[in-house]
Order: C-alpha cells, then sequence, then structure tokens
C-alpha cells in the first residue's frame, strides 16, 4: 500500500506546484494591473474632487468683516465660470454687507460626499454637511449646521466651484 502512495505522491506535488505557481502568476499580475489601472485614477481624481470641495466650501462659509478683502480673494481663488463672474460682479456691495454685519464665521466641513464625478468631462457634484460658528461684533456666537451642494469644474489650474448652494431641509 506504500507502494500505491509513493507511486501518486510525486506526479500529484508536481501537479500542486504547478497550480500554486499558476495561481501566484495570476494573483501577482492581477494585483499589478489593479494597482495602475483607470479605476486607482478614477479614485485619486474622486479624492481630489472631494478635498478641494471640502475646501471650496469652507471657504466660501467662512466670513471675517475684519479680513473681508482676505476672504473675497479666497472665493475668487475658489471659484470658475458663472460662480466666479457673480463674485466678481457683486464684490464692492458684498465687501459694503459684510463690513456693515460686523460678524465673524467660521466654519468646518463635518462630511462631504462626491455624488457624481465625469471626469472626462471634467465636472463633478459634492454635497456636504458643515457646522458654521457665527459670532457677531461684541456678541455672543451661534452654531449652525447647514447642507451644501456644489458643483466642480476642472480648470488648468486644478478643480474649482462653478456653483454653490443651500440644500433644502428634507431635499437634496
Amino acid at each position: 500500500m506504500t507502494t500505491g502512495i509513493r507511486r501518486w505522491a510525486l506526479p500529484l506535488s508536481a501537479v500542486l506546484v504547478v497550480l500554486a505557481a499558476g495561481y501566484a502568476a495570476w494573483a501577482g499580475v492581477s494585483w499589478l494591473s489593479g494597482s495602475t489601472g483607470d479605476g486607482v485614477e478614477y479614485a485619486r481624481e474622486r479624492d481630489e474632487v472631494l478635498r478641494v470641495g471640502q475646501v471650496g466650501i469652507a471657504n466660501f462659509t467662512t466670513l471675517d468683516y475684519r479680513k473681508v478683502d482676505e476672504d473675497l480673494a479666497r472665493w475668487t481663488d475658489s471659484s470658475t465660470g458663472d460662480l466666479h463672474q457673480e463674485i466678481e460682479s457683486g464684490k464692492d456691495t458684498r465687501k459694503k454687507q459684510i463690513q456693515d454685519a460686523k460678524t465673524v464665521t467660521t466654519s468646518r466641513v463635518l462630511d462631504a460626499a462626491v455624488t457624481e464625478l465625469d471626469d472626462r468631462a471634467g465636472q463633478a457634484h459634492l454635497i456636504a454637511v458643515v457646522e458654521t460658528t457665527v459670532t457677531p461684533d461684541g456678541g455672543q456666537s451661534v452654531k449652525k449646521v447647514n447642507r451644501y451642494q456644489t458643483d466642480l469644474t476642472r480648470t488648468d489650474a486644478g478643480w474649482k466651484l462653478s456653483a454653490l448652494g443651500p440644500v433644502a431641509a428634507g431635499g437634496a
């Protein structure tokens, strides 16, 4: 009986070694192609849109009446298209409104998600939940939580906000 087992052991071992080597080669090629494929580039682009969108929304919801020129410059730098034109055309009026209100708002994005990304067309859509602390000059701070949606457009300088607006309660 031991002779029968020995007779099958060597061919069986050889088959198992060939199968293991084949699996190792297949796994290596799959891993390599997975780490360099279109899916990885798309994920990187999505991560960049998420990062830029969060920064842009925080820029647009953070204002200090004592540094209004600096804050409006951040708005301009973060925007493109119609949103950029709107900021440029209404800059003087907006500056006066902010200075007259004498408030400081500081915001932080609590959560955000890319809901659409067309990396070939250079268009994306993002939603975010933002906590904003509003402090009137000499007054008590108040915290608010709001939801925003924004469109982003890829430019020669990278992704920028092309639309920004609140999301109504119960809507998206």
